[in-house]
């Protein structure tokens, strides 16, 4: 499992900004109005070759005081109950408030390592004012400012110190495969399709499965681990914490898993929250096998409707189109060993080494007719190529002389000729020019 890292704080200390700065993104919003954030952000952060998830923990809306503070009380328990580190945002300009007080009352009481970041050191006069936060009871404050990045590598050093070291559980030999999708696309379901047996608690109420369930499946000649993960949910209709930790545990059955079988539903096609959890595949580099449920509800199922409703599928997950899309359902186990099956296939395609010989047999002459654009002049030569062991996914590196030149429209053209020659469906597939 990774490590999570949750961001702590009342509103408007610099949270949205600082997991934009973790997670070099833009994605959450930032604006000076409290209460900005009412989605949770989720995102990917890498420091010194770790990389770890990051929550903004945001969502709290003010009607009243005790209103407030339950929310506050709700959200900040949530986000200890389930992260590794606990990163406590506050604001050097403000100093210390009743609110920051209150959130670390309940942080100094928590058994995970928290650490006090003081955002808003924008000029390294109000540095001296940091020291006001050692009051809080919770250690030594970080100097920080979100906005220009000051104090950013020392905070990363230091969160690396607190990660558990990955450690190598007893589910490590076999390929493991988990469901996600939104709440009732019919996850647990197809478990139990799966399974034969009723082994998962299926109701139509949406988040029933609260927890990532790993079931070992030794059956027709395969065997792996089904991970069965609760269902994401659009953020705004998240009312209850255990929808939260859904989220998250679905994050980490993401991260834990080798497959993803992202599950739509047929009678609602594919939704943003759908685009939402593909993101988060891409983002830990997993295989993807997209699995249409539902299907027997659908009328007139002729072949062109099929043929329509893929296009749409893959128009909407551009420019990543080369994975398998089934059309199953689970309540006829129609095809759903086939899902299984295709399942399977990605984690082999995931895993596939090409020879060196072959791939310099051929991409030598194809490059030699298709050469990369000049640059400014100068002619890019690409001398070798070679796949590189033991990567999580399957990477190549493209020898050249001047490989600064070699932009992404030639990468992609290159892994698609890739892609046509070798079997890499569903799986992601990294190219890297290389000086030789």
């Amino acid at each position: 499992m990774g490590n999570l890292v949750a961001i702590v704080g009342r509103p408007n200390v610099g949270k949205s900004t600082l997991f934009n700065r973790l997670t070099q993104t833009r994605r959450a919003i930032v604006n000076e109005e409290a209460g900005t954030t009412r989605d949770r952000q989720y995102g990917l952060s890498e420091w010194c070759g770790r990389s770890f998830s990051v929550v903004d923990t945001g969502g709290w809306v003010v009607n009243s005081e005790d209103v407030f503070e339950e929310e506050i009380n709700r959200q900040v328990g949530i986000a200890i109950e389930e992260a590794d580190v606990i990163l406590f945002v506050v604001d050097v300009l403000s100093g210390i408030t009743d609110l920051d007080l209150h959130v670390a009352d309940i942080l100094r009481r928590c058994r995970k390592p928290v650490m006090v970041v003081a955002n808003k050191v924008d000029t390294f006069d109000l540095q001296y004012q940091a020291a006001e936060f050692y009051g809080l009871g919770l250690g030594e404050p970080f100097i920080m400012s979100a906005v220009n990045g000051l104090g950013s590598g020392e905070l990363l050093d230091a969160l690396l110190t607190h990660f558990k070291s990955e450690v190598n559980d007893a589910l490590e030999d076999l390929p493991k495969i988990a469901i996600v999708g939104r709440p009732n696309a019919g996850k647990s379901s197809i478990v139990n399709a799966f399974i034969g047996e009723e082994r998962h608690i299926v109701t139509d109420i949406a988040g029933t499965t609260r927890d990532s369930i790993y079931t070992k499946y030794d059956k027709f000649g395969h065997a792996f681990y089904l991970v069965d993960t609760a269902g994401i949910r659009k953020k705004s209709k998240v009312s209850e914490d255990i929808e939260y930790y859904s989220v998250i545990r679905a994050i980490r059955a993401i991260e834990a898993s080798d497959v993803c079988i992202l599950m739509i539903d047929a009678t609602r096609g594919i939704e943003s929250q759908d685009l939402n959890i593909f993101s988060l595949v891409q983002k830990n580099r997993k295989g993807l096998v997209v699995c249409v449920n539902k299907w027997d509800l659908v009328e007139q199922k002729e072949a062109k409707d099929i043929k329509t409703y893929e296009k749409n599928i893959r128009e909407r997950l551009a420019p990543f189109v080369d994975f398998p899309i089934v059309f199953a359902s689970a309540l006829t186990k129609q095809r759903i060993f086939k899902v299984l099956e295709v399942a399977m296939q990605v984690y082999e395609n995931k895993n596939r080494k090409v020879p060196t010989a072959r791939l310099n047999e051929y991409f030598l002459p194809l490059i030699e007719n298709y050469p990369p654009p000049a640059y400014k002049g100068k002619y890019v030569k690409i001398k070798y190529v070679a796949q590189l062991p033991n990567t999580q996914v399957p990477t190549f590196v493209f020898f050249a002389n001047l490989p600064q030149y070699i932009k992404a429209p030639y990468l992609r053209f290159l892994e698609n000729k890739l892609r046509s020659t070798w079997n890499f469906s569903g799986t992601p597939i990294l190219l890297f020019p290389r000086q030789k």
